[in-house]
């Protein structure tokens, strides 16, 4: 018996290799963030902080357990994209008339530039940190 190779390390603790953990954690925050698009301010607000942090959380807790290399770009900028929803639903941070779209669009852009980019040219995941043994 051989050990684990580095691939199959990375794919068991992907949660983007399960579908399931994937419905759960991104596409179910990002249809909350959708349907929450046309609701009350208060609750597009409520549900986009929501969205983007149970989506930021997930990124960085992923890049932490299995280096997926897009995670460490998205989980910061989901999680920022939080707090500017925050922030801007509570009038505090002067986005203009469009502040909604910017943070949808900054946190969509992002996103779609790690995922199809960045894992496009360098690979799916950051090479495992040599041990110090």
């Amino acid at each position: 018996m051989h050990p684990m190779g580095e691939h199959e390390t990375h794919l068991q603790n992907d949660w983007l290799h399960s579908r399931w953990m994937t419905v759960m954690l991104w596409v179910v925050p990002w249809i909350i963030i959708i349907w929450t698009a046309h609701t009350t301010a208060l609750l597009q607000m409520i549900g986009w902080a929501f969205g983007f942090t149970v989506m930021g959380l997930a990124c960085w807790i992923n890049a932490r357990q299995c280096g997926r290399r897009h995670c460490f770009f998205t989980g910061p900028v989901f999680l920022l994209a939080a707090l500017a929803s925050l922030l801007y639903g509570f009038q505090i941070l002067p986005l203009g008339h469009d502040g909604w779209g910017w943070i949808a669009g900054v946190a969509a852009g992002v996103c779609l530039m790690a995922c199809c980019g960045f894992e496009a040219w360098f690979g799916k995941y950051f090479p495992p940190h040599a041990s110090n043994s």
